[in-house]
């Protein structure tokens, strides 16, 4: 079957994974390999071979109109992936972990393929599920857009405290180079800014970003990592509903004792749970005490306003 333009925007099996130059590449998809592909950009795991390229133009000119899509706007490094596999585990619905076409358009903005990605991304399978879509950390530059494309769209603005941020992007050398680089990108610090200054202000660009998220989707709604790591099966059951997801208690409980917690949900065969993860933030703790106290230290100086911030942050959660 010749894949036209109108097949390919008819159904989630033709998956607009990315751009080159004037076309969109769309790559074959089925449901287990959306399930299986635990991020939607170089490390998808398609149904079979064969990406095709099709022209951008005419495949928004054949594009549905995007339906509402759920989100999990996030900061990096916070459970978001553990987040968005537990709620896929949880009913039937699409869930897109990192789509890369929204993250190029982070990085090179086009509010007409924006609007194309949306539509793409919000097509269904059937029911009345809203397609669960968790972005990365550069899309957080592109929230005033969609939010503007559908403000009536449920989100989790997942976050972790100053310091708790701090504790899980600074704990390795490469992690450090991460922040550096995107904080360079899009929170405005200066290439010859600290660690410590660089972390603050990534951090407090996101938050400025989630905040001003909250005034333009009313359903929008945050949450501390920290919480969720804690409680996962409260936190789950309070907030599927918000995302359009069944909250069955036997299920929720069913998902929280299965191996999906005491796994890294990015790498299935590794163990990993909270227990191992607290220790893990005790041993920092200790290591990073200077650094923990350098960051409030540039945190306070870039922003007179921190703890009111945090307060607003803390007031809008779940």
């Amino acid at each position: 079957m010749r894949l036209t333009p109108a097949i390919i925007a008819a159904s989630p099996d033709h998956y607009l994974h990315s751009f080159e130059a004037a076309n969109a590449v769309i790559v074959p998809m089925d449901r287990a390999a959306y399930a299986r592909s635990i991020f939607l950009d170089a490390r998808i795991s398609p149904a079979r071979d064969g990406a095709a390229l099709v022209p951008a133009a005419q495949l928004a000119d054949a594009a549905p109109r995007a339906a509402t899509i759920a989100w999990i706007f996030h900061v990096a490094h916070c459970g978001s992936t553990l987040l968005a596999r537990a709620l896929e585990a949880m009913s039937n619905g699409l869930v897109l972990r990192e789509p890369m076409a929204l993250r190029q358009l982070a990085l090179e903005p086009d509010p007409a393929r924006l609007r194309l990605v949306l539509a793409m991304l919000s097509r269904r399978y059937g029911g009345d599920e809203p397609t669960l879509v968790k972005a990365n950390v550069p899309v957080n530059a592109l929230l005033p857009e969609i939010a503007a494309a559908d403000p009536a769209a449920p989100a989790v603005l997942l976050h972790l405290g100053l310091e708790d941020y701090a504790l899980a992007v600074l704990r390795s050398p490469q992690h450090r180079g991460w922040v550096r680089d995107i904080a360079v990108r899009f929170a405005g610090a200066p290439a010859a800014a600290s660690d410590a200054e660089c972390l603050a202000a990534l951090w407090l660009w996101q938050m400025r970003a989630f905040l001003a998220a909250l005034e333009a989707l009313p359903q929008a709604v945050t949450l501390d990592a920290e919480r969720f790591y804690a409680e996962p099966a409260s936190t789950l059951t309070a907030l599927a509903p918000r995302l359009g997801r069944p909250a069955a208690p036997a299920r929720i409980a069913e998902v929280v004792a299965g191996p999906l917690f005491s796994t890294y949900s990015k790498r299935p065969g590794v163990a990993f749970d909270n227990a191992v993860r607290l220790e893990r933030r005790g041993a920092l703790l200790r290591e990073m005490a200077g650094d923990l106290a350098d960051v409030r230290r540039a945190a306070r100086s870039a922003a007179p306003d921190l703890t009111d911030l945090e307060h607003r942050i803390a007031a809008a959660a779940l």
